[in-house]
C-alpha cells in the first residue's frame, strides 16, 4: 500500500517550506532598516530670534532608522505682524553640539518645510533632517549657547523666509536644551 507513502512526502515538504520562509524573513530583517529610539523625543530650550521673539522652543527628534529629524515648535517666537510664509518656504538650519565619549563637535539639521503662517501666530518649523555630520546610537546632541545678539555670523538657529515674506532670522540659544536628545 502506498497510503504512508503520501503522508511521508507531505511530511518532508513541511521543514523545507519553513526553512525557505525563516530564510526570507531572515533576509528581510538584515536588510530594513530599524528604527532608533531618540530619548527623551521632547526636549526645550530658550532661543532669542530678535524681531521674531524670545522664549522657549519645543524641539522634537525622531529617528526612523535612516533619517534622523528634529521638529521646532514654539509660541513665543512668531512671525512679526503682517508678514506670512507660504508652505514650504521658510529654510530653517539648526546647529547642535555634538558630544561622543567626551568629544563635542558640531551637526547641522535644516530643510525648507514648513505649514503656511501668518504674523503672531506660533512657529513650526520642520521636520528638519540631518544634513551636516553624523549621529551614531549612543551620541547627545543639544543647543548651541551663543552671546546675544544674534546676527548673520552668530547664530544657532536661522530662518529665511521666502515667499511672499522675505527675511532672514538668526537666533541663538540662550539656554541648553532641558535634556540632550541621545541618539
Amino acid at each position: 500500500m502506498s497510503i504512508s507513502s503520501t503522508r511521508t512526502s507531505g511530511r518532508r515538504r513541511l521543514p523545507l517550506i519553513l526553512a525557505a520562509g525563516c530564510s526570507t524573513a531572515g533576509l528581510l530583517a538584515l536588510t530594513a532598516p530599524t528604527a532608533s529610539a531618540v530619548t527623551p523625543l521632547v526636549a526645550t530650550a530658550t532661543y532669542n530670534c530678535g524681531s521674531w521673539g524670545s522664549g522657549l522652543a519645543t524641539l522634537t527628534a525622531a529617528d526612523n532608522g535612516t533619517t534622523k529629524t528634529i521638529k521646532i515648535t514654539s509660541s513665543a517666537i512668531t512671525m512679526p505682524v503682517g508678514t506670512s510664509a507660504d508652505p514650504n518656504s521658510i529654510t530653517t538650519t539648526l546647529k547642535l553640539t555634538k558630544t561622543v565619549g567626551g568629544v563635542t563637535s558640531q551637526v547641522q539639521f535644516s530643510a525648507k518645510t514648513n505649514p503656511g503662517m501668518s504674523g503672531g501666530n506660533p512657529i513650526t518649523l520642520g521636520p528638519l533632517k540631518l544634513t551636516s555630520g553624523t549621529l551614531a546610537a549612543g551620541n547627545s546632541t543639544n543647543s548651541v549657547v551663543l552671546p546675544t545678539p544674534p546676527s548673520s555670523t552668530n547664530w544657532s538657529l536661522q530662518i529665511v523666509a521666502s515667499s511672499p515674506t522675505s527675511a532672514t532670522v538668526p537666533c541663538v540659544a540662550t539656554s541648553v536644551q532641558s535634556a540632550s536628545h541621545v541618539w
